[in-house]
């Protein structure tokens, strides 16, 4: 039973853990060292994880900013929409109606 590397919810595998994965004869290379290439794997890995999750970040943050700015012009509309609403009922309030006669009362 072997751990992948690729489901989110597992570790990185230690030094010894990859060790015991491996054939007899590469276990034998690994503890005389030949394979130095492990912690270079591991910690590209570590990077290629940490640029998909700033990856996903970034677009999260993309998201919000466009759901803001459709916020911000629909609240604009309103704004317009109120401004126009009470220019008209203020013009219309500050007339005063005309009943045909000039004289004062």
């Amino acid at each position: 039973m072997t751990i992948s590397s690729t489901s989110p919810a597992s570790r990185p595998m230690t030094r010894s853990e990859f060790v015991s994965t491996l054939p007899p004869w590469r276990r034998l290379l690994a503890m005389l060292n030949w394979r130095p290439v492990y912690d270079i794997e591991q910690e590209t890995e570590q990077l290629r994880i940490r640029s998909l999750e700033s990856e996903n970040l970034m677009l999260a943050s993309e998201k919000r900013l466009l759901a803001s700015e459709k916020r911000l012009k629909l609240l604009q509309e309103s704004d317009a929409r109120i401004a126009r609403f009470e220019q008209e009922l203020f013009s219309s309030s500050t007339q005063t109606p005309s009943t045909g006669d000039s004289s004062p009362t």
